[in-house]
């Protein structure tokens, strides 16, 4: 199998239904394989996808599992030389897939890529490059991790040799709205990290691949179109969770030693990178 497919979906039924057809449509002619995790939506999203597109797994759970554990449920089931994942709010272009997979063929030190993001009325989206909105730039500068991503204009807004829109290079982050990695840079790397639920599983995973020894790029020669509905619910109380408590998350696994402390029944939340004996 060259490629499996994964998108999370919960309560998107309509917007489901278009990705569905625009990957179904880019990826003619490829050995491919379709996951769809569905995460106790409501809106008859499983019933859709059963009647309009019977030869797609889904893979339903009873609660909302959060992005990352869902994903690694369809990883874990997928047989293809390579990952796709992809939101359920993105329109993937007709020749995406196929120039993406050529992209990664030829760069055999690439554990993943990211396209090229545009908005529905055409907007070039600046995460393309480096998948940080502006809070995450803010937060890693201030923690002093912005030093482990030298390629995401974290350090030096005013340099001219950053990537531009149309202009492919290596990057530090691909964005979560597509993320193409190669299995065996997972293998490797390992799965999402479960912690995060909503936000942060793409930084920390593309993180993990360039810590494996792989490279990850920005292509700039295909695109998708991002509705980006995820981040329309701002200031929530919901959002506020999410959002900062993924930066937490982060900054407490890569900022800070934490010595593994086992208590019998108790979970640990954040494994550390060394013992207490």
């Amino acid at each position: 199998m060259k490629l499996s497919l994964i998108i999370v979906n919960y309560n998107t039924c309509h917007m489901l239904r278009i990705a569905l057809n625009s990957l179904v449509r880019a990826a003619l002619g490829i050995e491919y394989e379709i996951f769809v995790i569905d995460n106790a939506s409501t809106d008859k999203s499983v019933d859709m996808i059963k009647s309009e597109f019977p030869d797609i797994k889904v893979i339903v759970n009873t609660y909302h599992a959060g992005m990352a554990k869902a994903y690694n449920q369809g990883i874990k089931e997928a047989t293809g030389e390579y990952i796709l994942v992809v939101n359920a709010d993105t329109i993937t272009g007709k020749k995406t897939i196929e120039k993406s997979l050529e992209f990664m063929d030829l760069h055999l030190d690439a554990g993943g890529v990211g396209v090229r993001m545009i908005t529905p009325d055409g907007r070039f989206l600046t995460e393309s490059k480096h998948g940080f909105t502006q809070p995450w730039e803010v937060f890693f500068k201030l923690t002093g991790l912005a030093k482990h991503f030298s390629k995401s204009r974290l350090t030096d807004m005013q340099r001219k040799d950053w990537v531009e829109e149309f202009q492919t290079s290596e990057t530090d982050v691909l964005n979560g709205a597509f993320m193409l990695m190669r299995k065996e840079a997972i293998n490797h790397a390992g799965l999402f990290d479960e912690r995060f639920h909503t936000y942060g599983y793409d930084i920390d995973l593309s993180y993990r691949i360039r810590l494996a020894g792989f490279k990850n790029y920005y292509f700039s020669k295909t695109y998708i179109i991002n509705f980006n509905i995820k981040n329309r619910t701002k200031f929530s109380w919901s959002y506020l969770k999410e959002f900062y408590g993924a930066m937490i998350i982060f900054a407490t696994k890569y900022l800070f030693r934490v010595p593994e402390i086992k208590v019998e029944g108790l979970p640990q939340l954040f494994p550390s990178t060394y013992e207490v004996k």
